[in-house]
């Protein structure tokens, strides 16, 4: 087994997940009460890597990084590296294709909250912070847990936007599903099997626990 596609995965799943509960926990908790007539392109924009091809995505991904876009070259003047090929761009990549994984189990949480323990907090004088951290959080905490561990297997698995951005750099940006990507080319089954064994166990214990979770959210009583 290849343990150092391995640990750049976990890694990479580590901090993918990491700003994923940054930017989606608020992005879905806007989207449930928001008013706004547009929301639905929004919502459409967030959903669009679970029905794009990866490597669609993973090309426009390159182009808006690479050295000669706005981004890419801010990144260069500032940091003195270039995001394609790198880390951090299979960071921005996974980022955006993890993106409604997370946001997804977090609005079907969010949706189940009393709207009237919302206001009840605000009316006892908790700030909107305080509430959704102190009221919304705790009864939505299922859901929540779900979506993080629903976007960090599935950075885990990620391959065509990953091949796309960072390419086959042992120790950079090969991840475990380009590692076995390339025992399988080189014919090396018997250490593809190994890995690729370790994945669908790994796969299927992380949707084992998301149906838990998502059984919790719809069926809260003992014995249902």
């Amino acid at each position: 087994m290849d343990w150092q596609a391995i640990t750049l995965s976990l890694r990479l799943s580590a901090c993918t997940t990491c700003i994923l509960i940054a930017l989606g926990l608020p992005l879905a908790w806007w989207l449930v009460n928001t008013r706004w007539r547009w929301r639905f392109l929004l919502e459409a924009v967030v959903a669009l890597p679970l029905v794009l091809p990866p490597t669609v995505l993973g090309f426009y991904v390159l182009m808006a990084i690479g050295p000669h876009s706005p981004v890419g070259r801010f990144y260069e003047s500032v940091f003195g590296a270039r995001l394609p090929f790198s880390f951090q761009g299979l960071l921005v990549a996974s980022v955006l294709y993890s993106l409604p994984f997370a946001v997804q189990p977090f609005l079907s949480a969010f949706a189940t909250v009393d709207r009237r323990m919302v206001e009840a907090s605000w009316c006892l004088g908790v700030g909107r912070f305080g509430t959704f951290r102190r009221v919304v959080l705790p009864l939505a905490w299922p859901g929540v847990l779900a979506g993080v561990v629903l976007s960090f297997a599935h950075t885990m698995g990620e391959f065509g936007v990953v091949l796309m951005v960072g390419g086959n750099l042992p120790g950079v940006t090969r991840t475990i599903s380009v590692s076995i990507y390339d025992e399988v080319q080189a014919l090396n089954y018997s250490a593809a099997n190994q890995t690729a064994l370790a994945m669908l166990l790994f796969s299927f214990a992380v949707l084992s626990l998301t149906y838990a979770l998502q059984r919790r959210i719809l069926h809260p009583w003992p014995g249902r």
